[in-house]
């Protein structure tokens, strides 16, 4: 069972004004100070976009790099993505990575609104989600589309479009489809052969429940603890991931709990609640293998 960290866990995000940013010293540092030793790579700027020093920053903290999260605007057919995609994939390939993972963003800052796509600017979305996918298979690596709250495939009936109108994999995010009113554990029965990634996330239901209803924004609910430790909240972690090795699974887990800070916390901040979610990992796997 491979385990990975993501910068989003120390509140590092590619969104304008997502609380304070902490370095990528403290971040990486507390990632092996988890027992981590493979990171997404979080937001472009975050990390060196040398690649030289990019290897070096990651290879100097003892980590490997796994993957990288990429939202495209996917559905405009006066826009090539495959130009979002180039400096990204320059990245990745440096750092050895194996996936790229894509949302299909809707050319807005941050996940708060979205519009309604029309039926030809599906088709381009769909098309365009496998013409990526191909760019990315020619540099060595797997895409795979994350469902995501806030961008154009949010839903699980949105989620069976780009299973039934493409050929590009998923990235299993626990916390998005929960949010977004699908059941993860369904989708990873129903459909396993589709999911090559996956990003372990747990949630408070009830703070997603005010994000369906619009009581709350994502981002509110963010800043609320939406997010919580794996384990502490109303996903079921350990069901998914026997599920998903049943199958065959052998793609990355990314642990991830999306968070904002206000400030450089004191003591250890995000890191406690890394720890507990390693622990809790460790303990499904151990029950996993059994």
């Amino acid at each position: 069972m491979k385990i990975a960290g993501a910068p989003i866990s120390w509140g590092v995000c590619e969104v304008p004004g997502w609380g304070h940013q902490l370095a990528p010293e403290r971040v990486l540092s507390e990632m092996r100070r988890a027992g981590l030793t493979a990171t997404e790579l979080g937001p472009e700027g975050f990390l060196p976009s040398d690649t030289s020093e990019l290897v070096a920053t990651l290879d100097g903290h003892g980590l490997s790099c796994v993957g990288g999260f990429v939202p495209v605007v996917l559905f405009d057919e006066h826009h090539d993505p495959v130009d979002d995609l180039a400096g990204p994939l320059e990245s990745l390939v440096a750092a050895g990575a194996g996936v790229v993972v894509l949302a299909a963003a809707t050319g807005a800052e941050g996940y708060d609104t979205r519009p309604e796509l029309s039926e030809q600017q599906w088709q381009t979305l769909l098309s365009n989600l496998d013409r990526l996918a191909e760019v990315a298979a020619q540099r060595g690596l797997v895409a795979v589309l994350h469902p995501h709250v806030g961008t154009m495939v949010e839903n699980r009936a949105e989620v069976d479009r780009v299973l039934t109108g493409s050929r590009i994999p998923l990235c299993l995010d626990t916390g998005h489809l929960l949010i977004g009113g699908a059941d993860p554990l369904r989708l990873a029965r129903e459909v396993p052969e589709r999911i090559r990634h996956a990003h372990l996330k747990d949630v408070d239901a009830a703070l997603a429940a005010q994000v369906q209803s619009g009581a709350l924004t994502y981002t509110e609910a963010v800043a609320a603890g939406m997010y919580v430790p794996l384990g502490a909240g109303d996903v079921d972690i350990a069901g998914i991931v026997k599920s998903l090795e049943d199958s065959g699974f052998d793609g990355w887990y990314v642990m991830e709990q999306d968070t904002i800070l206000d400030g450089e916390p004191d003591g250890e901040g995000p890191l406690a609640d890394v720890l507990a979610s390693v622990a809790f990992l460790t303990g499904a796997a151990s029950g996993v293998s059994a």
